[in-house]
């Protein structure tokens, strides 16, 4: 192995740095983005279960519910503020999903720029073996294969080295971004049935005042009546 590496040259170093960057991230994303820690199973029929049973839940329970998922941080985040009605329900939880992407995409981009670098590394490493065989040549080294060796080795080991990172850095990256994806969508799913199924079961409360609110608002109202007797004109007398 150490062979290889001494062959392809100093390239050899960064895009061997590129590898472990690459395998680390894609190891700790496939973690991360399990369906188990994000998206767990019937959360949403359960809060609705219990907020339809009981009434309400307490605010241990919500922040419980929250630390243990990022949909549960959503859809909690709803429940914590659906007593200010369905405007601050629906601000608040796009907010927290906002969060959460963010914090799923971390260091999908820096896989994507290990992709990108990683092919280019190796056609520099490339350029610069077939630079030493030119070399190799004006210095005769037509009579001498072994010159020419050299600039070719490090010309086809970067290359393939520089391939061998990129192609699978890709492929991950394209799979977590679209993974991103589909967890923004149910994100966006769950919450709106949250909505649905609360606003249907009267579990929202309501930001309009009733009626009885609005009369006794205008009975209490102190009322200032102004006189409606129009203004007497000035009296002229007139001269014989």
């Amino acid at each position: 192995m150490w062979e290889l590496l001494k062959a392809g040259g100093w390239l050899m170093l960064p895009i061997v740095i590129c590898s472990v960057i690459a395998i680390a991230i894609m190891i700790e994303r496939a973690l991360k983005l399990k369906s188990s820690k994000i998206l767990p199973k019937a959360l949403r029929q359960q809060l609705i279960a219990t907020l339809a049973e009981r009434g309400g839940i307490s605010r241990p329970q919500l922040e419980r519910i929250r630390e243990q998922s990022a949909l549960g941080d959503v859809l909690a985040t709803g429940v914590i503020y659906r007593r200010f009605g369905l405007d601050s329900m629906t601000m608040h939880m796009e907010n927290r999903a906002s969060v959460q992407i963010h914090s799923l995409e971390k260091n999908i981009n820096v896989l994507g720029t290990v992709a990108a670098i990683s092919p280019l590394l190796g056609l520099l490493g490339t350029v610069l073996g077939i630079i030493v065989s030119f070399m190799a040549i004006s210095d005769g080294g037509m009579r001498d294969p072994a010159m020419l060796a050299a600039g070719v080795s490090q010309a086809l080991f970067t290359t393939a080295a520089g391939m061998f990172v990129a192609i699978p850095a890709l492929i991950s990256y394209r799979y977590f971004q679209r993974r991103v994806v589909d967890i923004n969508a149910t994100f966006e799913q769950e919450a709106g049935l949250l909505l649905q199924e609360l606003y249907d079961r009267n579990l929202i409360a309501q930001n309009t005042p009733s009626d009885d609110q609005i009369s006794s608002s205008t009975a209490a109202a102190p009322t200032q009546v102004k006189s409606m007797t129009p203004p007497q004109a000035p009296s002229v007398e007139l001269e014989p």
